[in-house]
């Protein structure tokens, strides 16, 4: 600081010195002298200003670029994403511009931009001093307002943004010193761009950059947004419209000021009569002709695939930040997985059966509010928690601080607002913004991915039915699996060297576990969808096609906990999973992602491979900056996947196979296994195609869990999420196009598997009905009636909370010979002690 403050003594010091110095020069002239040496002054006085300001002398000025940085640009470009078959499916962008060449463009818009912007443009340096002369007459006079900027100096505004204040410096912030300093930079800024690039080169970085107005920057964008077409096919007339803007966007904008733009279109195209660029016959001609527009406004989230487009956006953020790149501005273009014709498949097939389950949803609680407790009661101030989280809520509260019945008036007060509809897309209704979230949260929910097994791309993915209605991408939100976490279950079992023929009994069983929240000891008691023990010896194959819970908890317990969670890791399953005897029947929280990749292990004969969305990056110039490295590894050994992937098949061919539904949809050149799953109070509904080379998942439910179906026999994932994936797959295996789909899992040879270890056809025996008490503690827990009521799924999962029930006398006829509160025991060598 010393020395900064010193060396500023100095420069005034040395400043009064020279003026002295300065004025003796003077002193005893003759006049045409002084004039000399005035004139010499004053141009040596603007060689030095110009000097500091380049350098930003003291940092007074604010920083310049130089050469360098002029030969590397900042373009602002933004950048295209692209599916696996080579369709813009969108862009990301700040300002929506991408850059054209030269030649890209129709040769009458140069004509026209020189004739209207820069008359000299070919014989000036970067500054027309005749246009600065020309505007100060002007000024003078008063006789109308001509501009001096040349196109080179409005290209390097454009490119630097050297009115920012950055690069105003100290001296910047005295506002008549401040323009000066600007004028200084974009004249030397203007030279060194003359000096570096050609005039070809100039006028076609300014058409890259200028702006168009309507969220247009550059002439490809701007052509496409008012014409629907391309720089080369833009007509004379369309050319004049584009540079009869750059005046004023907004004044003289086609869109919303359509008399000033055309008055201002045949201005232009007098100005390339009068430069000798268009004949006068052809003037006449086209300025005669009204104004046409195909008007093509782009969003940063117009396009296709905008939920898997967002996944993209985060999936890169740290190879972008890694990498110095700005996803927003840098020009990349991105290729994905995504397959826009499969992609169009399962947004169909989703609309298709969200719409059948919205219907109903609203028949099943017609006349009711549906945000339930697990008792069937309404949720105490549901819909007062969500608006409190709201932003126009909070701004409210911030508004009108320690005045509650204000915020309350102006919440309940009706107005316009836009609503979700399935006939209509988007409705505007006069509605209060409670009445709005209470019509908001009936909405039923959906997500669905279609995945490749062997090198994990990503062909599908819906994310929600409307994005712009839901932002919030269910394909990643965390929810419970339930039943569809039975895989990793078995396949621990696989590993440990069970078959699917191989038998397990279902009977009743209990066990002394950890209440959550309090850490006391209680008694859980696991039980199937129907409330049923069969007392039966039941092969893998039968229990996991039937989704029998008391199996999967058996397994579970026998296998280890952690063995599961471990293979479950391994397989592809990313979110934290809880060591509780509860997770065999999928208590733990992950998505739809993850699951469908997990799901991808077993069809791809035990190898996995993590889910790919980007297949390669270019930047702007071209040159190839990431390209995907798929790292496959071996998790499951053949036989284990082998053995999954016949239980799997049991689903659609075991007696009493929850999949079965999805016969119908599926074509027989292909095999397709299959598994539901439906969690607590039927919040969440969930199934699983797999195929040799596609994997299908869904998942439906509501926004908020205590938003659902009451009975298994609508909520179900049979019911829901099935026939969403059959839809999928009927439409896609019908396309001639995807016919290396078609496949059938075939036995290696290399590995002998006796067929009598997975070849076992079940049959389905009589349940035994469970007591009245256990019945009527079941309806009062689902809020089901006092009957019984039977899901034809049979994988109804409960969190462990739910499930702790006191021991009960009566339950006799299913009750192990053993006491109630015991540890559950399970008679094989390998048994683990119980994992709490």
């Amino acid at each position: 600081m010393k020395s900064i403050i010193r060396l500023f003594k100095n420069i005034i010091k040395g400043f009064f010195n020279f003026f002295p110095w300065y004025i003796k020069l003077y002193k005893g002239r003759a006049w045409y002298t002084k004039i000399s040496l005035g004139i010499v002054s004053f141009f040596v006085s603007i060689f030095i200003f110009f000097g500091m300001v380049d350098m930003n002398f003291l940092w007074l000025f604010g920083k310049s670029p130089g050469f360098a940085e002029i030969k590397t640009p900042p373009t602002y470009a933004a950048s295209e994403i692209y599916s696996a078959d080579s369709v813009l499916i969108g862009k990301y962008f700040k300002e929506n511009r991408i850059p054209v060449k030269y030649e890209d463009v129709n040769p009458m818009f140069w004509k026209a931009l020189i004739s209207t912007e820069d008359e000299r443009f070919y014989s000036h340096h970067g500054v027309d001093f005749m246009g600065i002369g020309g505007a100060v007459k002007d000024a003078v006079t008063r006789d109308g307002a001509r501009g001096a900027s040349t196109i080179t100096q409005q290209l390097a505004k454009n490119m630097f943004r050297i009115r920012n204040k950055e690069y105003s410096g100290l001296l910047g912030k005295i506002p008549g010193l401040r323009m000066l300093i600007v004028k200084a930079k974009e004249w030397i800024i203007a030279y060194k761009i003359e000096f570096i690039y050609s005039k070809n080169e100039i006028l076609t970085m300014y058409a890259n950059t200028v702006d168009f107005g309507n969220n247009a920057y550059g002439i490809k964008t701007a052509a496409r947004t008012y014409f629907n077409t391309t720089p080369r096919q833009l007509t004379t007339e369309q050319v004049a419209t584009l540079v009869g803007m750059l005046k004023a966007t907004t004044f003289y904008n086609p869109i919303s000021n359509p008399s000033n733009s055309l008055s201002r279109r045949n201005t232009v195209l007098y100005n390339m009569v009068t430069h000798g660029h268009l004949a006068k016959s052809e003037y006449e001609k086209y300025s005669r002709k009204p104004m046409k527009l195909d008007v093509h406004v782009e969003e940063n989230y117009d396009g296709r695939a905008q939920y898997f487009r967002e996944y993209v956006a985060d999936y890169l953020k740290d190879w972008i930040k890694d990498n110095d790149y700005d996803l927003y501005s840098s020009g990349l273009k991105i290729y994905t997985t995504i397959d826009t014709r499969m992609q169009q498949y399962a947004e169909d097939a989703a609309k298709k059966q969200m719409r059948k389950i919205q219907q109903d949803f609203d028949r099943h609680w017609s006349g009711q509010d549906p945000w339930r407790d697990e008792n069937g009661n309404l949720v105490p101030g549901f819909i007062e928690r969500i608006a409190e989280r709201q932003p126009f809520y909070k701004n409210l509260v911030q508004k009108y601080p320690n005045r509650p019945d204000s915020v309350l008036y102006y919440i309940n007060r009706p107005h316009k607002v836009k609503l979700f509809d399935y006939d209509k897309g988007i409705i505007e209704k006069e509605m209060s913004s409670m009445d709005s979230i209470r019509y908001m949260v009936k909405f039923m929910h959906c997500s669905m991915v279609a995945m490749e097994p062997e090198t994990g791309a990503v062909r599908a993915w819906v994310g929600d039915i409307d994005f712009k209605t839901w932002k919030y991408d269910k394909v990643t939100a965390q929810r419970q699996p339930g039943s569809t976490f039975k895989l990793f279950v078995y396949s621990e079992a696989m590993n440990q060297g069970l078959a699917p023929c191989d038998k397990r009994r279902d009977e009743y069983i209990s066990m002394e576990v950890p209440d959550k929240k309090t850490g006391i000891l209680k008694t859980w008691t696991p039980r199937n969808a129907n409330g049923n023990y069969s007392g039966d010896s039941i092969t893998l194959k039968a229990g996991f096609a039937r989704s029998i819970n008391t199996i999967a908890v058996r397994l579970g317990q026998e296998m280890g906990i952690k063995n599961i969670i471990r293979t479950a890791q391994d397989m592809g399953i990313k979110s934290p999973l809880e060591n509780e005897p509860s997770l065999a029947l999928g208590s733990s929280d992950v998505n739809l992602l993850e699951m469908v990749n997990a799901y991808c292990t077993v069809a791809n004969d035990g190898e996995h491979c993590d889910p790919v969305v980007v297949t390669k990056i270019l930047d702007q110039r071209g040159n190839e900056v990431y390209v995907a490295k798929p790292d496959n590894k071996q998790v499951l050994s053949y036989q284990s996947a082998f053995f999954m992937q016949q239980l799997l098949k049991g689903g659609l061919t075991e007696p009493g196979g929850t999949s079965r539904t999805l016969n119908q949809y599926i074509f027989g050149d292909t095999d397709w296994g299959g598994k539901t799953g439906t969690s607590n109070n039927h919040s969440d509904a969930w199934f699983m195609a797999v195929s040799p080379k596609l994997v299908v998942g869904a998942w439906v439910g509501g926004e908020y869990r205590s938003i659902h179906f009451r009975t298994g026999a609508l909520g179900q994932g049979s019911k829901t999420a099935l026939p969403m994936c059959g839809n999928f797959i009927y439409d896609l295996m019908r396309d001639k196009a995807f016919q290396k789909y078609h496949a059938k899992w075939l036995p290696n040879p290399e590995k002998e598997i006796d067929p009598a270890m997975y070849n076992c056809q079940s049959v389905v025996q009589p349940a035994r009905e469970p007591d009245s008490l256990h019945l009527y503690y079941r309806n009062e827990q689902e809020g089901l009636p006092d009957e019984n009521e039977q899901d034809a799924e049979g994988d109804e999962n409960r969190n462990m909370e739910d499930r702790i029930v006191p021991p009960r006398e009566n339950e006799e006829n299913n009750k192990p010979k053993q006491p109630s509160n015991a540890p559950i025991h399970v008679p094989k060598p390998r048994i683990e002690p119980l994992e709490v």
